[in-house]
């Protein structure tokens, strides 16, 4: 299972020059994709995807949009948009998919722009052409409370790979998730992420936790990106301020062409 040559997280800074707002660059292989080094680090770390007013302004939507947010788990975590994974685990998979239109409509109405920006980002780490994917809710925020479940113990250590079909597990082909946190907690609340690999079991074993690790930060507007089939797990985080992030994730379909959705 150990797979990276450093245990480390590569800052994109300044950020991939191709995130100017097209999401279908010219050329997709014309240059080097910096989603690649992510088969030598952990994760890479893009600052100032949004600018602060910009954060403050999606926070502050979020916020207002409480009444129409999707409570998860009873309550742990919620979300603005749908999550596929909350759903397959709470067996509400039909909702997901018979609310994905009008779920995607709540997240433009109270944050305008995230989607498209969040694809955008997607097309500029890899050099190519990200689309929504057919059936699926678009790019979301995650809701963390203060004082809950994943604030007191962390989350559940796992794989992102609920999304992505048997064809694309089978051939192992390029996944990643990108999280743009928009609002940190007062403190800790990282992503600590493992050098192990999904291998075709969802439960990894005990020992997969030994492994090397590292926890990687956030910065406020930035965003962390991770292969889809890295073990992670976000961090507890004490205080009295919510752990509020803008996710996307994203599957390569075919060389240069990816979907993305949430």
């Amino acid at each position: 299972m150990p797979t990276a040559r450093r245990a480390s997280v590569l800052r994109l800074d300044p950020p991939p020059s191709s995130f100017s707002g097209s999401s279908s660059p010219a050329s997709p292989r014309a240059t080097l994709r910096p989603v690649d080094a992510l088969d030598r680090h952990f994760a890479l770390e893009v600052p100032r995807v949004f600018s602060e007013a910009e954060r403050a302004a999606l926070v502050a939507g979020v916020r207002a949009a409480r009444s129409e947010w999707t409570a998860d788990f009873g309550g742990e975590q919620f979300s603005l948009g749908r999550a596929f994974y909350t759903h397959l685990e709470t067996g509400r998979s039909r909702l997901y998919f018979a609310d994905a239109a009008a779920s995607d409509a709540r997240v433009e109405r109270h944050l305008p722009g995230l989607q498209r920006r969040m694809r955008e980002l997607v097309a500029a780490l890899t050099g190519g052409l990200a689309q929504p994917r057919r059936g699926f809710c678009g790019p979301g925020v995650h809701i963390f409370p203060a004082g809950e479940k994943v604030a007191r113990e962390g989350g559940v250590v796992h794989f992102d790979t609920e999304g992505l079909s048997d064809y694309h597990l089978a051939r192992r082909l390029r996944a990643i998730t990108v999280v743009v946190m928009l609002e940190l907690p007062d403190e800790d609340g990282g992503l600590k992420l493992w050098d192990v690999l999904y291998d075709g079991r969802d439960d990894p074993g005990d020992e997969a936790v030994f492994a090397r690790s590292l926890v990687a930060g956030y910065s406020p507007g930035g965003a962390l990106v991770i292969d889809s089939y890295r073990l992670h797990q976000i961090q507890p985080f004490p205080g009295d301020r919510d752990r509020i992030s803008a996710t996307v994730h994203a599957a390569e379909i075919d060389s240069g062409r990816w979907e993305t959705w949430f």
